[in-house]
This record gives structure tokens, sequence and C-alpha cells, in this order.
């Protein structure tokens, strides 16, 4: 990746997590807004004020709106959530709000209007208000933290590589370690980051914003939460597009995204390995191998030498070991753009007069707020129930089927030790509901595999119509440069048209 990102347990997320100027700390109930709806929750009063960034669009405003810490209690503590906006700049087209919902765990909804905001304009028109928020635990919203040590926040250590020799006793020390100091540290607010938390946090805004009915784009780990609000809130989903999503199995959730992550980069590194072979690398300096079929066993071969023999690296203490290029690999296969900068590491791990530079996301720790939400919220939504003694035969299993992720995808995590129970049992996702929903998935994803997809697309049965982008790449609609896919999702939010059936966009 190009900028340290705040990366999600599983997800690696393109857009910056900021911590905004906004106010983070809970708020008294009594500073809730003053109408309330028929249950008697209050609804917030939303006071927007200024606050485009450097490079981002004109006209971007922020609020701060105040949620309940507990719905059961909706008088009772409350806590703050970013918010932000884009009005329409054609306010004679406009026929709503639509909702931008980050993915994650853990990404900032606030940074994504931000970053995509213009792109967003461009393609709609003046429809929509544009609209999003920081999800509770994120950005500028109400934080929690675990208290973890630094070197159990490196995305190399909060997503469990197994050792060299295929050993997990490291993986579960730590993740013994991590839910106890989640337990200890982490308080009511760590608790409450849920996805049904988020869904309900999504609809107080809905009632903020004073819209009867919200479009939205959801992306990622967003496309679940798009699909748990329209599964809760179906008469109020206007034009819903889910864009990159995953198996909605509500018995593992993201228990089974981590498992699926092993098969979308074993579809997507066929991608790498044709640019990497490609004659036209010569020319950068960037060719690894005169045949796409000699990428693979190459890569392969450097992360297992890598593993016996580490290589220093420009960050002092960092060293470039197997794992490291592993994960590496699982970044760049996000986007093309990212493939020269893969290739120069693997460059310069085979040189001997070489000393690799790792990027930000590989050689620093995550902070502790982003790796609590990150945590958090997959480990509050469902039980992990396995015996500890079920993972080390499952790690074998996956080295030796799926050798690029090296077992990583089923090996254990803190959810295995979490202290306290799910709250409420995850939704299933079904065909109750209005016929209002697209989704996008490129063919070859390597977070969300085009196989969970699939299942997405079963689950809400006649609801939906799914279009198959055959490219490669996490995320779609504006993100792969695809016009097919680009136009078909355009088309719907502008003008309600979908398409009547399922259907394809060939590559670019």
């Amino acid at each position: 990746m190009t900028s340290y990102a705040h990366q999600g347990l599983f997800r690696t997320l393109s857009a910056t997590a900021v911590a905004t100027a906004l106010a983070v700390t809970a708020v008294p109930a009594a500073q809730a807004g003053t109408a309330r709806t028929a249950s008697s929750a209050p609804v917030p009063a939303l006071t927007w004020r200024a606050c485009a960034q450097p490079g981002g669009p004109a006209g971007q405003e922020c609020a701060e709106l105040p949620v309940p810490l507990d719905y059961s209690r909706p008088d009772g503590p409350q806590l703050t959530l970013a918010v932000s906006r884009l009005r329409s700049d054609k306010p004679t087209a406009r026929r709503g709000a639509l909702i931008v919902i980050p993915g994650g765990p853990g990404g900032s909804g606030v940074q994504r209007l931000t970053d995509k905001g213009t792109a967003l304009r461009g393609q709609l028109g003046g429809a929509y208000d544009l609209v999003s928020l920081d999800p509770r635990g994120v950005g500028g919203s109400t934080r929690a933290s675990c208290g973890l040590d630094a070197a159990d926040r490196h995305l190399v250590t909060l997503r469990s590589w197994p050792a060299a020799d295929g050993g997990i006793d490291a993986n579960i020390a730590r993740a013994r370690r991590t839910a106890d100091a989640c337990a200890r540290n982490g308080g009511p607010v760590l608790r409450s980051l849920t996805t049904a938390n988020e869904v309900r946090d999504i609809d107080r805004f809905r009632q903020a914003l004073g819209e009867e009915k919200l479009s939205a784009w959801g992306e990622s780990y967003g496309t679940y939460v798009g699909a748990e609000y329209a599964q809760k809130y179906p008469q109020h989903t206007d034009r819903w597009v889910l864009d990159s999503n995953d198996d909605p199995d509500p018995s593992r959730v993201a228990r089974g995204w981590l498992a699926n992550m092993a098969v979308g980069v074993e579809d997507r590194m066929p991608d790498f390995a044709a640019w990497a072979a490609d004659p036209a690398r010569a020319d950068d300096g960037l060719r690894l191998a005169r045949k796409a079929d000699e990428v693979r066993p190459l890569f392969l071969a450097l992360a297992a030498k890598l593993d016996r023999e580490p290589k220093e690296t420009t960050t002092p203490g960092v060293p470039l070991t197997g794992t490291l290029l592993r994960q590496a690999l699982q970044n760049a296969l996000e986007s093309n753009d990212a493939f020269p900068q893969l290739a120069q590491l693997i460059k310069a791990a085979q040189d001997p007069a070489a000393t690799p530079v790792l990027t930000p996301d590989l050689s620093q720790a995550m902070p502790d707020e982003d790796a609590a939400v990150a945590i958090g919220v997959i480990c509050n939504d469902v039980r992990w129930p396995d015996p500890v003694s079920s993972y080390g035969p499952a790690v074998a299993a996956g080295r030796a089927t799926y050798p690029l992720t090296a077992g990583m995808p089923v090996n254990i995590t803190p959810c295995t030790f979490w202290k306290d129970a799910p709250a409420e049992p995850p939704a299933r996702i079904t065909d109750r509901g209005p016929s209002d929903i697209l989704l996008i998935q490129n063919r070859r994803d390597p977070d969300t595999p085009y196989s969970g997809a699939l299942r997405m697309r079963a689950a809400f049965g006649a609801r939906a119509r799914l279009v198959t982008v055959d490219s490669g790449g996490h995320g779609s609609y504006l993100g792969t440069g695809n016009a097919c896919g680009d136009r078909t999702v355009t088309r719907f939010l502008t003008t309600g048209q979908r398409p009547e059936s399922d259907t394809e966009c060939a590559g670019r």
C-alpha cells in the first residue's frame, strides 16, 4: 500500500483513519436533541460546521451525533459520533440522502466521504446529499482502548500468522493476552462495538437528518452493515448498493470472512503474476519472471527463505520475514496500483546488496484504539466456540492447501478467549423486504472472494441483483476503472434502473 492506513483485522483499508477535531467524549443524555421517536428514544439535532480538508471536496460539513451507549436504555449514557455531509450542489435535482458506509471493522466514514466525495458528486449529478459517520470506536467518535503492548498491535501480530514452522503457541499466548487486556481495559464502550449497534446508529443518523429513507453505498465490511440495515429497517431503504460482499452466514460472520481470504488471495494471485512477468516490466526493472506461472513458486520460495533467514530492513528492529512478505502480498493484491511496490520489495529481498524498505503498514504498530475496534467488533458479534486444540490441525491443513496465506486465515484469534458473550445473535439476511438492492463484485477480490459474494446474493434472493465485474482487487465502484460497472451503479442510484437479472461486466 502506498500510505499507512487503518488496518482492520481482516481488511486492509485504503482510507486513512483520522482523528478529527470532533468531540470524542461521552455526553450526558440531557444534551441529546429535543424530538423523540415513537419508542421515546431521543432524536438529536445536528449543528453543522465547515470541515473541508485539503484535497477533499469543497463544502464538506461535520457535526456530532449523540447516540445511546446501550439502546435498551435510550436515556442512559450517550456516546458521540462524528458525522459528515456534502450537500447536493444541485438542489433542484436532489432526491434524498446517500450514506457512505465504510469498511473495516474500523474504517472512517468521514474520511471515506472526504476521499470519494468529489468522485461521487461527479457521478450522481446532485441527486443526493452525501453523508457518512465514523462508527463508534473510530476516528472522531468515542473511542475505546485495550491497552495492548506495541508488539501486539502490528498487523502481522493482530492477524495470527503462524511461526515459520507452522507452530501456533505464540499465537495462542498472544490471543489470550489480547482478550484479557481488552476485558480489563475496554469497558462498556468496547463492549458496545457491534455491527448491530452500528446499524442502529445509522438509523439514528437518518432520523437526525430528517430523512424517511436512505440510499447507501457500502463497501467491504460495510456491505454486511448495509445488509443488516436492510434486514432490520427495510422500510427505510431507498436505493442500496453493496460493493465487495462476503458470506453473511450468521453462525460464523467474521470468522468465515477470515477463512475465505485464503481463497481470495489464490483467486487474485494470477493477476499479479501476469503483471510481474509482462515484458513491459523489463523497462522499469520490476520484471520478476519470464513466464507468469513462474511467479507464484518464486514468491513461495522467497518467503520460505525469509522464514529461515530474515533480512534486515531500513526499519531498525523490523526484519523482512516470510510472514511480513506474505502480508505485503495480501496488502498489494487489493489494487493493481500497489503491484510495483510489492515487486520492488521482492527485488530487494532477492538482492544480497539491497536493504528492503518497509512501508508503514508493515513496519509500524497500529494505534491502540484502532486495534481495539478491529478486534472488538468481530469478537462481540459472534462466539468463536472451537477448542484451542482444534486450531493446530486447521492451520496445518490451511498451510498445505493455501500456502500463500500459510494457515493464517484459520488460526486462533482473541475471540476464542473473549470474556463477554454476544449481547444478541447476528442477523440472518433474508429475501424479505423491497427489491431495491444492487450488489457489485470483482471476480478476483483477495479480501472478499467471489464465492462469498455469491452467498450474500443467495441470501437476498429476489431483493437483489448482482453485477459481476471481470476485474481484480478489492472495491469495485469507482475503484477499478471499469466503465460498465461504474455506469451500472450510477444509473441505479440516479434513475432507479437496475438490471432485470444478474449481469456481468467485461474487464477493461
